[in-house]
């Protein structure tokens, strides 16, 4: 039993965890039973949008970085273009993310965004225009964490092809430089 018990892997940051579900939790679960409380749509779209909000700051900035080791931003460079710029942990450290807090950080990220995608066909079915307002500006704050953190992630494993391909040149190059100053 103890060696069941042993491969079981735990969450590393339970707290950031928490947090990670809980304000994606208090967005929907507002907006969703809001309309049982509320009579006003103001509060309802300031409500469910600071929440959502909220949480995409959180997720961006804080749970993306300490659950799967990225984080990224956008930049408007002196051209006015915009850059996209990331961030990610070094190679070894990017190797010790806890499997359960990066399966959880992925799968909420892209369950919340199917879940105001619901809300939003279920707004356009009933006609409610306003709310599916409310539905847009969530599901667009989702969406912009989901392509930031799969941007991020892709440059993160580029970068570790580089430095792989950097590290096996360099030895071959002094393995050859070796060999030649021997003879």
């Amino acid at each position: 039993m103890d060696r069941i018990q042993g491969t079981r892997e735990n969450y590393a940051n339970p707290t950031t965890c928490f947090f990670h579900v809980l304000f994606k939790a208090a967005a929907l679960a507002f907006y969703i039973l809001s309309a049982l409380f509320f009579d006003s749509f103001v509060i309802i779209f300031v409500v469910t949008v600071l929440l959502a909000a909220l949480d995409f700051w959180v997720v961006k900035n804080v749970c993306g970085r300490i659950l799967v080791g990225l984080r990224w931003w956008n930049e408007i460079n002196e051209q006015g273009e915009s850059v996209w710029k990331f961030e990610s942990l070094d190679q070894q450290s990017l190797a010790r993310i806890n499997n359960k807090d990066s399966l959880l950080f992925w799968s909420t990220l892209y369950l919340t965004a199917v879940a105001w995608a619901f809300l939003g066909i279920f707004s356009l079915i009933r006609f409610q225009a306003d709310y599916l307002l409310v539905v847009g500006v969530c599901l667009t704050l989702s969406i912009a964490n989901i392509i930031g953190f799969t941007k991020c992630q892709k440059d993160a494993k580029k970068q570790i092809q580089q430095f792989a391909a950097q590290t096996i040149a360099s030895r071959f190059t002094s393995t050859l430089q070796s060999a030649f100053s021997v003879v």
